[in-house]
């Protein structure tokens, strides 16, 4: 069987397009992309970002997430292989959570062997030919070499080319009605719980394998490897997550890093950290997988204390006006895409983190979560209130305007006994509030997100009554835009705020 799939993998052939896809998840993408000094946006490389979403037997989702680098080889290897592992008959509802961890740690092993399988006759050759020509032809520029070690200098590129790379991966399983998140590296896991008094609650699942994670700089510490000079370097060749797959010049050759050349063992590993299962009985929210693109992105124009709640209050917004989830996850990749080049056009003081972005993924599975068309029939008690808002597009720097709608749920209204508030109504926690539910799992390590705002605050105070529509029907905004307008009309010469200026919403 290993070999089949091994061989299935080398033909570059995608059997899991014959999979089920998973109607209850939608995806966003962006590629990468650097701006020149008039703003405008170039891609650098294809896009390397992977994603699966696939429904099995038994009661069985898979969803997951790749950061590829160097290419997309190893992401795109990742999610065909790593399907094949979880959704051939490897597991069914008799499993226990244990029994579940293990399969989900020995797939990514799996995974991992295999992929350095597929490679090893290209390692061997580069190997050789390192060996023949480095001797032989060294302090020497390529005119000076003969024809047949020209040859073998581009046939030693291409061949780089080929092995090097790497991915990150961050895996979501829900069986048994219940969630285990398998990560490796970077990409972030959000769970946004609706709770019964209509508040939605931000819970990260587990923390980056990163340079600046205490845990994995104790885990390097005990190979003999100096943690805070890895702190100070940010990045291991290349990439700050201290966990990936492939990636063979970390894996086979880090004795000849000077960074990782003290290591007693394999610094740098492809082990997931298991969290769950976390029963989602009786749960109303959504389920966020996203890649470190997209949140490096947001944090970049915004900063990173808000960034969690940012992204749920985009997508809660989203869920009231879509009634498609690929629409939900493709508009707010699209308003991060957005918000990080105008910050960067903008000139501020965060626009030197923003000169460009990596490629993004979002995967939003909802749990019990209404869309649009759902969340207005007249059974719930929904009202929609018109709610004019400064919009532009990244084709266009005209003023513009448009009238979005903002959906105002009756205080009472409940669905499938869960209240269907979105992150705007009343109740919702707002920077200042810290969520006081956890996810509960001996093996989880939950960061409930929370943040005290300031001077440059997203979201107002509200009162602890819900607004009320004017006689236009419309109701007070809850984002304060006075100050974008002021430095906006101060920037563009106009002295005044104007109610069509640029700004991401």
């Amino acid at each position: 069987m290993a070999a089949q799939r091994r061989t299935l993998m080398q033909s570059h052939q995608s059997w899991t397009d014959d999979l089920p896809l998973c109607q209850m998840c939608g995806v966003g993408t962006a590629p990468n992309c650097v701006y020149g000094p008039d703003g405008k946006g170039t891609q650098s490389h294809p896009n390397e970002d992977g994603h699966l979403r696939f429904r099995g037997e038994d009661g069985c989702f898979l969803y997951g997430v790749f950061n590829g680098y160097d290419g997309s080889r190893v992401a795109n290897f990742a999610s065909q292989c790593l399907t094949a592992e979880l959704l051939l008959g490897q597991l069914n509802s008799g499993h226990t959570d244990s029994d579940v961890r293990r399969i989900l740690t020995q797939a990514f092993d799996v995974v991992e062997k295999s992929y350095f399988e597929t490679i090893d006759d290209a390692l061997a050759e580069k190997a050789n030919l390192s060996n023949y020509l480095l001797p032989h032809n060294e302090n020497v520029s390529f005119h000076q070499l003969s024809p047949q070690s020209q040859k073998m200098l581009e046939r030693l590129k291409e061949l780089e080319q080929e092995v090097s790379g790497g991915a990150t991966a961050v895996v979501a399983l829900i069986l048994n009605n219940k969630l285990y998140i398998a990560n490796v590296g970077t990409n972030r896991v959000l769970l946004c719980k609706s709770s019964s008094d209509g508040q939605n609650q931000v819970h990260q699942i587990g923390r980056p394998h990163s340079t600046d994670n205490e845990d994995e700089l104790q885990r390097l510490a005990a190979l003999g490897l100096d943690s805070a000079r890895i702190r100070q370097a940010g990045q291991i060749a290349g990439q700050s997550s201290t966990r990936r797959l492939g990636d063979y010049r970390v894996k086979f050759n880090y004795n000849e890093t000077d960074l990782l050349g003290a290591a007693k063992a394999k610094p740098v590993i492809a082990e997931p950290e298991i969290h769950g299962g976390q029963s989602l009985e009786g749960i109303t929210g959504f389920l966020l997988l996203m890649s470190e693109g997209l949140i490096n992105a947001l944090e970049s124009a915004h900063g990173p204390e808000q960034a969690n709640q940012e992204i749920v209050a985009m997508v809660a917004a989203e869920l009231a006006q879509q009634t498609s989830l690929e629409a939900v996850a493709q508009s707010v990749v699209e308003r991060v895409k957005r918000l990080h080049h105008d910050v960067f056009v903008s000139g501020r003081q965060r626009a030197t983190y923003c000169s460009r972005h990596e490629d993004m993924t979002l995967l939003i599975r909802t749990l019990n979560y209404p869309l649009a068309d759902a969340a207005l029939t007249p059974t719930q008690g929904g009202r929609i209130y018109p709610v004019s808002v400064p919009y532009s597009n990244s084709q266009s720097t005209s003023k513009t305007s448009v009238t979005l709608s903002l959906v105002m749920p009756s205080q009472s209204t409940l669905t499938n006994g869960t209240n269907t508030a979105s992150t705007l109504e009343e109740g919702t926690p707002t920077p200042g509030q810290s969520p006081t539910a956890t996810l509960q799992s001996t093996n989880t390590q939950t960061q409930s997100s929370s943040s005290s705002s300031g001077d440059g605050s997203l979201f107002r105070q509200r009162g602890s009554q819900a607004a009320q529509p004017d006689e236009t029907g419309r109701v007070p905004p809850y984002v304060d835009f006075s100050q974008f307008y002021r430095l906006w009309g101060s920037d563009h010469g106009d002295g005044q705020s104007s109610q069509g200026g640029l700004g991401p919403q």
